[in-house]
């Protein structure tokens, strides 16, 4: 971390510039074992115009945490000190934001408290569940398995995620500009060929009437229906941040046809490869439940664990505790009994995780592909409807006269 200075020398003349420091203190020592009396201190943002301005530019992915994990783990296997690896990453690190992290972490370590304890500190790039991780890796000995581990878990939950958002990307567009086209023909070209309709004389269709009245509403209502629309996607927004919301939503993920068998395996994948992450890990049973429940990314199925977790508390095995629940399927029930009995249960769940993980990426094929032609006769028809609600009236004034 960059700091700037003003200070007096041993003469009384003032001096100022500026040092690379982990933190104000350690600035302050090396200031003063110079001979300098600190005056003024101040640390330097070192983020570009645009990450100030724009922090999406500065925002950590977890695609960087993936590296920064493939990163410690090389560094904790050649036997680098924990402060010397968090100091070399952070020198070499571009992003802001990350850097700025790292410092940080390595000013606790120096300060005396664990990885874990200094990770725990920023929760917004290292979640419970990789805190925990590394915690486990302290206790027994084996930060840097711990720590590829965790890139190569970060790693599998990045792809699956990944692969289910650039989905939708797709559909989403096309949809949004089949809506635009049509609102602007509506608004800017139906009027127009509308007034020739009615100057003609002629007779017109039921069909075109519809149009013409669809037409009339959205040039007049139209900017209070955005405004309406933009107002009820603000407060669905703040309702989906709730609780209740949140249940809402996700049991609507549940219910949509086609679209539910996807979130279902890919909540069972989370819930598979954390459970087998953790247990690998050696972190006991009743602790990976407690974790994997909050990053499980649905109400519905955090419930679910959370219920099994008092069953696991009570005595019960944990494919006792989830045969109790609907959403979960009996082959994965049945799977978990069998590493339960024969004590390899780790392995079973990362078997369970890569057949799950395989179906999700199958289940985005199918529904890309089921999405795609009902989008493409979908806006077909709509299309056809309204050009042929508007020639035909069109071509029957021409051959009129």
């Amino acid at each position: 971390m960059l700091f700037n200075y003003k200070a007096l020398d041993e003469k009384g003349e003032d001096k100022t510039g500026n040092i690379e420091a982990l933190n104000a203190d350690i600035a302050i020592s090396s200031l003063q074992r110079r001979g300098l009396i600190i005056s003024q201190i101040k640390a330097v943002d070192g983020s570009s115009f645009l990450e100030r301005k724009f922090s999406f530019f500065n925002r950590i992915s977890n695609k960087d945490v993936v590296i920064l994990s493939r990163q410690m783990a090389t560094m904790f296997e050649a036997q680098v000190s924990a402060l010397r690896v968090f100091q070399l990453i952070a020198g070499q690190t571009e992003k802001a934001a990350l850097r700025n992290v790292l410092n940080e972490v390595a000013s606790d370590i120096q300060g005396g408290s664990s990885i874990s304890d200094a990770l725990y500190k920023h929760p917004n790039v290292f979640s419970d569940f990789y805190v925990n991780m590394v915690r486990s890796g302290e206790e027994s000995g084996q930060l840097d398995k711990t720590f590829l581990f965790l890139a190569d878990h970060l790693d599998r939950s990045y792809e699956v995620s990944s692969k289910v958002k650039n989905a939708l990307v797709y559909p989403v567009f096309v949809v949004f500009t089949f809506f635009t086209v049509m609102f602007l023909m509506f608004t800017m070209v139906i009027p127009k060929i509308s007034a020739i309709l009615v100057e003609s004389g002629q007779s017109i269709p039921i069909y075109t009437k519809i149009i013409m009245g669809i037409s009339n509403f959205l040039v007049s209502y139209g900017v209070f229906l955005i405004i309406v629309a933009v107002i009820g996607a603000f407060f669905f927004y703040r309702y989906s941040r709730t609780r209740e919301g949140k249940i809402s939503v996700d049991k609507a993920k549940l219910s949509i046809p086609y679209v539910s068998n996807l979130f279902r395996k890919l909540y069972l994948s989370r819930f598979s490869d954390n459970m087998n992450t953790m247990l690998l890990s050696g972190i006991p049973m009743v602790r990976g439940l407690e974790l994997t429940s909050k990053v499980v990314g649905n109400e519905i199925y955090k419930q679910i664990l959370e219920r099994a977790l008092e069953s696991v508390k009570g005595g019960s095995s944990l494919s006792d505790s989830l045969d109790k629940e609907s959403e979960i399927p009996g082959i994965l029930i049945q799977m978990i009994k069998i590493g339960e009995e024969t004590g390899e249960l780790g392995n079973i769940l990362k078997t369970l995780s890569n057949f799950y993980r395989r179906e999700v990426v199958n289940a985005v094929d199918t529904v890309v592909g089921l999405i795609e032609p009902i989008m493409i006769v979908t806006l077909g028809l709509g299309v056809g409807i309204l050009l042929s609600s508007v020639l035909i009236p069109i071509y029957n004034i021409s051959s009129a006269m």
